[in-house]
């Protein structure tokens, strides 16, 4: 989302989204396989979600002083109460307490470290504001393959989409994506292709897509896309409290295993006692105080005091780190996703016999049922958790009581007193139910591909997967053997993956058939293109609205002129029309355009500078009809409008830029005023020719208004 996370596409194929505050990627979506191809432009930005007309009393974007202290806030705070509205938006999540932080060791995979700090969790994990609930971020991704990765708030997937020119071009290379343009109002954006066989190119296609999702979609769209990405990053985190389960378990049975095996050769290759196993010899020792020479050797020489303290920390540490991961973290994020499905519930089907939004009722209440079988599991473990750490400890306190009476010579008093205080039947039922194979096995193993891909076609074909799982634990607390997955967690986590998939792709699905492309224009230059910059803005039209696009642009051999292309189209009902274009072209005198940017609606920013005269920021009022518009076609030829540097500076409100002899700017980025983290103003920030120095400047709150009044002030730094 903008102003909450840096999106960054790498040379993996891979956007990652990172915290502003830390260096963690909190979500990853892979664009293209890596080698084949790479990623060209990220283009990010909101648009105003549902059928509505522009409101009269939203504030303007007319100047630069509003945007400075208002932000980019263009609700309507004088709107009467909406009751229904109050509660489609109402957040109970916040009444529940937050989700623990996950061990930083033990996880596996790119999020092993995500939710592993408070910080990142409450980052990730933030409440939806209603003040933000007719807002759809949209981020457009393209690749030099020609693809558009399309994805809305935060990481929810639309789908990928590969444009081709109309037949009416002939044939053509592929275009590859290289930018884009929005505006808040218009679910229509507007995107700049070039060929992707040549680095440097003549040409250029501006091709309106058309969001109608966007327009067409109900109110809450916005909450469906937020409900969505936050069960996306609950599954995330799930999976990981699983991995960290099943490693505790297999930390608590690892070492214990190994000093019983050895135990269990011994008396195997002894074979005076026939199918004794060490469980069998310590149940004897327990009820009869006897001990089989081989076991006294294995206790004292073997296993000793030494061996004992790391079996007994190796399952109390154990057991009671997945205590605290099923109290802390398992159970608590399943209820989250639970109040979660229940709203998705409750949005399929209010719609469900008006719309289709790509998921049905049937589809939640499946996966609500799989999230019943994991809360079943978590509080079964939890059990087992508790009722084998009593038992255990019962049995630890006994195997150092044997290890120090049989290394001793005599009886002691303080043996002896241990001994009467001890629970022997929490020591049998240890020895019997939990030594060899504890019940904690049939949640917490791992699951073969041939077992799971059997239980889950019985599980597709229509049961209810509650009971399945119900009738299975009964079958294992009665003591029958049963090998079914359906207890286990790692399936059940598996299993709630895929069908939460499902439904997020069938919401993308339904998104993805309201992607509509408009028409091209070609845009032809005599050299090639050095920069270029566009802005998209709106305005209404009776019950449809006007988009117009300006796309700004140098060449590389004509550094003095700047061309500025006006593209207008009526869209109605989300979907744009036939596109008329035209051609503004200047020269700027015999100084040099290092670079240039759109500043809101109503400025061209123009970085200039002349032999006879300091660097200078020009302000071109691209909207003006006095830059002589001329309609234009592919190839059309212009005549550019000569000025000289006086007129330059006289004609164009202008400023001199403040930066010492030795640093030449070589690129210019532009940022608008924004109160999202903290009142700040338009900026300017120009990198060096070294590729290492950049300054920022701060520009004032009517800067070109003094400029105008003769006050030629400088911007501050």
């Amino acid at each position: 989302m903008p102003g909450q996370f840096l999106a960054v596409g790498w040379s993996d194929g891979i956007v990652r989204l990172m915290g502003l505050e830390s260096n963690k990627a909190v979500h990853q979506m892979a664009i293209c396989a890596a080698g084949k191809s790479k990623i060209t432009s990220i283009g990010w930005a909101q648009n105003l979600a549902g059928k509505r007309a522009a409101s009269a009393d939203q504030p303007s974007i007319g100047t630069w002083k509003q945007l400075a202290s208002q932000g980019l806030d263009l609700s309507n705070k004088n709107a009467a109460a909406d009751l229904p509205r109050e509660l489609t938006f109402l957040e109970i999540e916040t009444a529940l307490p937050k989700l623990s932080p996950l061990p930083a060791s033990g996880g596996s995979g790119e999020d092993t470290f995500v939710f592993t700090t408070r910080a990142s969790l409450d980052f990730l994990f933030r409440p939806f504001s209603q003040h933000d609930s007719d807002k759809v971020d949209v981020m457009i991704v393209g690749t030099n393959d020609g693809q558009i990765h399309i994805s809305i708030y935060d990481s929810f997937v639309i789908g990928s989409f590969q444009y081709s020119l109309p037949p009416s071009f002939g044939k053509q290379a592929k275009l590859q994506l290289c930018s884009s343009a929005s505006h808040l109002d218009l679910s229509t954006h507007v995107l700049i292709f070039k060929p992707s066989t040549a680095d440097k190119t003549k040409t250029l296609y501006l091709v309106p897509i058309d969001l109608t999702f966007i327009y067409s979609s109900p109110e809450n769209l916005s909450l469906l896309a937020s409900k969505t990405t936050t069960l996306q990053k609950l599954l995330r985190y799930v999976k990981q409290v699983q991995i960290h389960m099943l490693r505790e378990w297999q930390s608590t049975r690892e070492l214990p295993n190994r000093f019983l095996s050895s135990i269990n050769e011994t008396l195997r290759e002894a074979g005076t006692y026939g199918e004794m196993n060490i469980g069998q010899a310590m149940y004897h020792s327990v009820v009869t105080g006897h001990t089989f020479p081989e076991v006294k050797e294995w206790l004292v020489d073997q296993l000793a005091e030494r061996g004992h303290k790391r079996w007994d920390k190796a399952v109390i540490t154990g057991l009671h780190a997945l205590r605290s991961l099923v109290h802390e973290n398992f159970l608590p994020a399943l209820e989250r996703i639970s109040i979660i499905l229940s709203r998705l519930l409750g949005i399929a089907r209010f719609h469900e016999s008006k719309a289709e939004i790509g998921f049905t009722s049937a589809q939640i209440m499946k996966v609500m049922d799989t999230v019943s079988c994991l809360m079943l599991v978590g509080n079964k473990i939890l059990l087992f958790v508790m009722e084998e750490l009593e038992l255990f400890h019962a049995f630890s306190l006994w195997l150092r009581h044997e290890i120090d009476r049989l290394a001793s010579s005599s009886a002691t008093d303080e043996l002896t007193e241990k001994e009467a205080s001890m629970e022997h039947g929490k020591i049998l039922a240890y020895i019997q139910q939990y030594m060899p194979a504890s019940p904690l096995r049939y949640y917490l193993s791992s699951v073969t591909e041939e077992d799971a891909e059997r239980d889950r076609q019985l599980a597709d074909s229509g049961s209810s997967l509650l009971e399945l799982l119900e009738k299975h634990v009964k079958k294992q607390e009665s003591g029958q053997s049963d090998t079914s997955s359906y207890p286990q967690i790692e399936f059940l986590c598996k299993y709630l993956d895929s069908q939460a998939t499902n439904v997020l792709e069938g919401i993308a699905e339904a998104e993805r058939r309201s992607v509509r492309f408009g028409q091209v224009t070609k845009i032809v230059l005599d050299h090639n293109v050095s920069r270029f910059d566009v802005r998209l803005s709106a305005t209404q039209a009776g019950d449809a609205w006007r988009g117009v696009a300006h796309t700004a642009v140098i060449t590389e051999d004509d550094d003095s002129q700047v061309y500025i292309f006006r593209t207008t189209t009526k869209i109605t009902n989300g979907i744009s029309s036939a596109v008329t274009a035209e051609l503004s072209r200047m020269t700027l005198g015999d100084g040099k355009i290092l670079d240039l940017k759109f500043l809101y609606d109503d400025s061209l920013l123009v970085l200039w500078m002349s032999k006879d005269s300091p660097l200078r920021l020009i302000r071109i009022p691209h909207k003006s009809e006095d830059l002589g518009y001329q309609p234009y076609t592919a190839g059309s030829q212009v005549p550019p409008h000569e000025l000289t540097n006086e007129q330059v500076t006289n004609v164009f409100l202008n400023m001199i830029v403040p930066c010492q002899p030795a640093f030449v700017p070589a690129q210019m980025e532009v940022k608008e005023a924004s109160a999202d983290r903290g009142k700040l103003p338009p900026r300017v920030c120009l990198l060096g020719k070294d590729m290492q120095t950049y300054k920022v400047f701060a520009l004032p709150e009517d800067p070109f208004e003094e400029a105008l009044k003769g006050r030629r002030e400088n911007v501050t730094s």
